[in-house]
């Protein structure tokens, strides 16, 4: 059996630390990335929806970094929206900036009402080249 290994990326630990997870767990050649919103340094959510998701995006690719991976190892994606309805629209254009081509992660969608006061929340599993 493998054993896990939590993955932290630099300077990004006060959401982690008070609420007591991992940003990431390696086990084997997969990466478990626990999702991520668009949180600042000390924790607080970016107020501008588009900022955070972007940030959102950004806190993922430290996350994927510090475990050795990068967006092209990717399989599985799953977001979180508050506002769906009226939020997609800009979740879709922060994604194709990301995801610019083929072959696309797989990707589901969740609608909540809750996000600890953050309005977009994503995680990933990846699989660790090598």
């Amino acid at each position: 059996m493998s054993v896990r290994e939590a993955v932290f990326p630099a300077g990004r630990h006060e959401l982690y630390k008070e609420h007591s997870y991992s940003a990431a767990i390696r086990s084997g050649d997969l990466l478990f990335v626990s999702g991520q919103v668009g949180s600042r340094t000390d924790g607080s959510p970016e107020p501008d929806f588009e900022a955070q998701v972007r940030l959102a995006f950004a806190n993922l690719q430290a996350t994927l970094q510090a475990g050795g991976c990068g967006l092209d190892d990717i399989v599985d994606v799953t977001t979180f929206h508050t506002d769906p309805e009226h939020q997609f629209g800009t979740v879709l254009t922060v994604k194709s900036d990301i995801f610019a081509q083929a072959p696309y992660p797989n990707w589901t969608a969740i609608g909540v009402n809750w996000l600890a006061g953050f309005d977009f929340e994503i995680k990933v599993i990846a699989r660790i080249p090598g």
